[in-house]
């Protein structure tokens, strides 16, 4: 499992090689040298950061996203726009509204997947981390109904 490490002016990243492909937020060529990383929007609430791909997850499809966690966590905060960077082999998200979540660094990131978007939950043994790890489970069922 990841941790959120700092970044620079950036604040916070988390280093998200595997989620990212198979969230489809990364594409590369047979040589692995990247073709598509994708622009994206980071989405703040208690304990969970929602990042979906700013082209290819259509606008409706984020407002059901977003709508659900706001309503289920009764948080919201600053979204914001974010990059995908090549980090060593692989690659990192950078968090600018991560510390509006709760993050800090160090803390352990488990990530969950659907296509165009990770759910980044922070696994601090409280009952509001456990709570934000059913919601991201059920964000990830949301999203993968919407592109079925």
């Amino acid at each position: 499992m990841n941790t959120i490490k700092s970044s620079g002016t950036e604040g916070l990243a988390l280093q998200i090689t595997r989620s990212a492909r198979s969230a489809n937020l990364v594409e590369e060529d047979s040589d692995g040298t990247p073709t598509y990383r994708a622009d994206v929007l980071v989405y703040a609430f208690d304990h969970l950061l929602v990042v979906v791909d700013a082209d290819r997850v259509q606008t409706e499809n984020r407002a059901e996203l977003v709508a659900g966690a706001a309503r289920d966590s009764d948080s919201i905060y600053r979204a914001m726009e974010s990059s995908i960077q090549i980090a060593g082999n692989g690659y990192q998200l950078q968090l600018p509204p991560g510390r509006d979540a709760g993050f800090s660094e160090g803390d352990r990131a488990p990530c969950q997947t659907a296509a165009g978007m990770i759910v980044v939950s922070k696994q601090d043994g409280t009952s509001a981390g456990a709570n934000a790890a059913r919601l991201g489970r059920a964000l990830v069922s949301i999203r993968t109904d919407q592109v079925s």
